[in-house]
């Protein structure tokens, strides 16, 4: 039986009808749908809206798991804390690390901000560097190529369909940077106080100088102290608003704000982080729309 089982997981995927790709998040199933589109169905995990650091792996997560015939991840160990029980529970060769169905797309990008040493006093930093990276448009076409690359090398009977939605969608999304790059373009320098520092890969993008965060350390909630210090800093510093995630309480934002007379802007990190996100282009429209 278990012999069996191993000759039926080794079967290559071109002889399933359809393949049903699990996500960590939703836009990597926006971009891995984009590609695959009828020959695939994707199944994400996280929803935009939850914080994508702290997810409960629910075991409705665990049922998703066990009927995938792929994964991909985010990487750079944002998944750390919730995507490797799922993994053990769901007991999927598919799934598994090191395996021709699996991509970690961290693996395919140049990660920023990258610590020289990790120790735990300094927050719940990532050793890899800055996991958000989508969040450069930039990346997007890069990482689309990725899970393109990765379709056609587990189901190489649709080679060419995947490479024409590549170029197809290559061709939009260039058209849309262009778009982002003009309204963006007087952005430049601009500085910014932001909750967590979500926004490194954006900010880069534009120029935007990111001069402090609401928490002290990373994934430490603010204490008062720091809180005057931010007010004292944004009252010499000048930034223009301050950033915040939608996953987070604003409400020390928000006092901070009635002290200093900044603005809080709220910045969805992914499809569906707000109501009105509800694809990838509109995440980034909201993103170079929102801050004047």
């Amino acid at each position: 039986m278990n012999k069996l089982l191993t000759l039926l997981t080794l079967l290559p995927l071109t002889l399933l009808a359809h393949l049903n790709i699990a996500v960590s998040y939703p836009y990597i199933g926006a971009l891995t749908k984009t590609i695959g589109k009828e020959h695939i169905t994707t199944t994400v995990l996280a929803q935009g809206n939850w914080d994508p650091h702290f997810i409960i792996p629910r075991p409705s997560l665990i049922a998703k798991m066990r009927n995938a015939d792929a994964l991909i991840m985010n990487g750079a160990q944002l998944e750390i804390g919730w995507l490797p029980p799922l993994i053990n529970r769901a007991g999927n060769p598919k799934t598994s690390p090191n395996t021709p169905t699996f991509l970690n797309l961290s693996h395919h990008v140049e990660l920023i901000d990258k610590p020289s040493n990790v120790d735990r006093k300094d927050g719940d930093i990532h050793p890899d560097g800055n996991p958000h990276f989508h969040l450069d448009p930039k990346n997007i076409l890069s990482l689309a190529n990725t899970i393109k690359e990765f379709l056609i090398s587990i189901d190489t009977e649709h080679k060419n369909v995947y490479e024409k939605n590549y170029a197809d969608f290559s061709k939009t999304w260039n058209e849309k940077l262009s778009e982002w790059s003009q309204k963006m373009s007087d952005k430049k320098g601009l500085k910014v106080i932001q909750f967590h520092d979500n926004l490194a890969y954006f900010n880069k993008a534009y120029g935007i100088i990111n001069i402090g965060t609401i928490e002290p350390l990373a994934g430490i909630p603010p204490s008062s102290k720091h809180t005057i210090d931010t007010i004292e800093l944004i009252k010499n510093a000048s930034p223009c608003c301050i950033l915040h995630d939608v996953y987070h309480s604003t409400k020390t934002a928000d006092f901070i704000s009635e002290k200093t007379g900044i603005k809080v802007i709220l910045m969805p990190h992914d499809i569906e982080a707000l109501e009105s996100i509800d694809n990838l282009s509109a995440l980034f429209d909201y993103l170079t729309s929102a801050i004047r």
